[in-house]
C-alpha cells in the first residue's frame, strides 16, 4: 500500500517538472518573439523617422524605406515598407520646412 502510494506521488512529481519544463519553454519563446517584435517595430518606426527628415527633400532618398503620399495641402501620409505596417499623417511648414505628426497608427493586414 505505502509503495503504490509513494510511485504515485513521484508519478505525479515527474509530470509536475514536466509541465514546469513545457512552461518554462513557452516563456523562453514568448520573451524572445517579444523582443524580436520590438526590434521590428523599432525598425519601422526608423525608417518613418528617415521619411519624415527627409520629407522637404524626398530625392536625397537614393532607396526610401517608406510610402509617400500626399494627402492635402502640406499633409503627406508616409507608411512603413516593413513589417510592423506604421502610418504617420505629417503637417509639412513650407517655409521651415519642420514637420509635425498629426497621426500615427498601425495598419494591420
Amino acid at each position: 500500500m505505502i509503495i503504490a502510494w509513494v510511485i504515485s506521488l513521484l508519478t505525479l512529481l515527474s509530470i509536475l517538472v514536466m509541465q514546469l519544463e513545457r512552461l518554462a519553454a513557452l516563456e523562453v519563446m514568448s520573451v524572445n518573439t517579444y523582443a524580436e517584435a520590438q526590434k521590428e517595430f523599432i525598425a519601422a518606426e526608423q525608417s518613418l523617422f528617415e521619411c519624415e527628415q527627409h520629407l522637404s527633400n524626398i530625392a536625397a532618398l537614393e532607396h526610401p524605406a517608406c510610402y509617400i503620399q500626399s494627402a492635402g495641402k502640406n499633409i503627406w501620409l508616409i507608411s512603413s515598407k516593413s513589417k510592423p505596417r506604421l502610418e504617420v499623417l505629417i503637417f509639412l511648414d513650407e517655409k521651415t520646412n519642420m514637420t509635425t505628426r498629426l497621426n500615427w497608427r498601425q495598419n494591420f493586414e
